[in-house]
């Protein structure tokens, strides 16, 4: 069974940064695309970033210009750095495979305050 466990999130002002990290128990976490993915109160979840395993990277509209997502095969983790955070940017975020098809973690909460 996969086990993901993300950090790194608290409470910022709009402007600030965060960097979240997700480290995912998985044999070969090197092969799958990773996803990071937020939930606001009220909101259906979705995507925000995904990384390949060849390192290549989208995001929407939204995070683009202002999030990066990286990854360390290394360590079995992948990191979202946030910058120019803004209210509309709080939620509940969580990793998990492109498609999403492990189960999710806890999650890690980011509070923008303006």
């Amino acid at each position: 069974q996969v086990q993901i466990v993300e950090s790194g999130g608290g409470l910022v002002q709009a402007g600030g940064s965060l960097r979240l990290s997700c480290v995912v128990s998985v044999t070969n976490f090197r092969i799958y695309t990773m996803g990071w993915y937020r939930q606001a109160p009220g909101k259906q979840r979705e995507l925000v970033a995904y990384i390949t395993s060849t390192r290549q990277t989208n995001y929407p509209d939204s995070a683009k210009g202002r999030f990066t997502i990286s990854r360390d095969n290394a360590k079995n983790t992948v990191y979202l750095q946030m910058n120019s955070l803004r209210v509309e940017d709080t939620a509940v975020y969580y990793c998990n495979k492109y498609g999403a098809t492990w189960g999710w973690g806890q999650g890690t909460q980011v509070t923008v305050s303006s």
